[in-house]
């Protein structure tokens, strides 16, 4: 069938109104109607091809969140009117190591992105949540168990929610750690609200003054400039995890200093440009790592789902319709939103 949908068609041009093509609901499909989606920085960079490898027409979108409309008839764990969402994944292997373990997002064949991943369904590649439905293998829907006067907000919780839950259980953040979380954006900000229900004491960094107000109203203990060298310099030595969620190229020694022996930086944010080589001393003689993660397995994002929904925790959104997503990719890349975007589907 067809639907309507938002996406762009070369890397210059504006995204624009389109039908695209959803499959029939086979025996382990669900068929979603999607009331939501949020918009992530990989949304831009994907449309804008800055990361390489786009195909076109290219139908963003990977933070959805609706209703099951139809399920195939060897679907057990879904039922029509049920409240779910769909992350960053549409399929993986099943069968490497990393499946094996539930962790699909580091498939050894290479997970099958929401949007833009190799599939049998016309165009030839997957055609993500900028659209008024989606059909998905029931193995990557997710049950969403807020209440319904959240579910816009629940959106960015399938990715920007996931890619920073998933580094705060794998490093065991909780009581007793003093944790830093960088930047104070779409990532950031979850990071902070995460870090604090897990029980740990929480310090955001900011380049901006601005934003200290703002860091502490979403849970941070403490707030460090980190332009400023002796706000930095009071905090060395001192932190057990650092989750940095900066996707621009910055001085990464800044922040291993501030480690304790044994303690981790983890980057989640990808930048444009590569970080500038950082001190091999600063590691070696602590043991300090430098670590990366990505999003999580189908497992551990639906009890990322559950703690958020057990916590109160959602995203904090500005809802806008389709027709504005142009303007929001402009202001997102300004750092004009407090903190994520959300696309209300009923604008298509």
């Amino acid at each position: 069938m067809f639907v309507r949908a938002f996406g762009a068609n070369a890397a210059d041009k504006p995204l624009e109104p389109m039908n695209i093509f959803r499959r029939d609901v086979g025996p382990d499909d669900v068929e979603i109607k999607i009331a939501y989606c949020g918009v992530c920085h990989s949304d831009l960079h994907t449309v804008r091809s800055e990361w390489g490898g786009t195909i076109y027409p290219c139908v963003p979108g990977h933070e959805i969140a609706g209703h099951v409309t139809a399920v195939g008839s060897g679907v057990t764990k879904f039922k029509i009117g049920d409240t779910v969402g769909v992350g960053c994944m549409v399929d993986s292997c099943q069968h490497c190591y990393a499946c094996d373990d539930g962790l699909e997002q580091y498939c050894e064949h290479g997970f099958t992105g929401t949007y833009n991943g190799a599939t049998a369904d016309e165009p030839g590649h997957t055609l993500g949540g900028y659209a008024q439905s989606i059909v998905v293998k029931d193995k990557f829907v997710l049950k969403i168990s807020h209440p319904e006067a959240q579910l816009a907000a629940v959106a960015p919780l399938l990715c920007a929610g996931i890619t920073t839950y998933s580094p705060l259980r794998h490093w065991r953040v909780g009581p007793g750690q003093k944790v830093g979380i960088v930047g104070i954006g779409g990532l950031g900000h979850m990071g902070i609200k995460l870090a604090h229900a897990m029980g740990a004491h929480v310090v955001a960094f900011t380049t901006s003054e601005s934003k200290r107000q703002d860091a502490h109203e979403l849970g941070a203990d403490e707030v460090v400039v980190s332009k400023d060298a002796d706000e930095m310099a009071k905090h060395a030595n001192s932190f057990d995890f650092i989750l940095n969620t900066v996707a621009a190229s910055h001085n990464l020694d800044a922040f291993t200093n501030l480690l304790k022996r044994d303690g981790t930086l983890t980057l989640v944010g990808v930048p444009e440009h590569p970080h500038p080589s950082p001190s091999i001393f600063s590691l070696i003689f602590k043991r300090r790592s430098i670590a990366g993660s990505l999003i999580g397995g189908i497992t551990e994002t639906q009890e990322m789902l559950d703690f958020c929904a057990e916590h109160g925790i959602v995203s904090e959104i500005e809802m806008i319709p389709i027709q504005k997503i142009d303007e929001a990719y402009d202001r997102m890349q300004k750092g004009d939103v407090k903190y994520r975007f959300v696309i209300d589907s009923a604008t298509f």
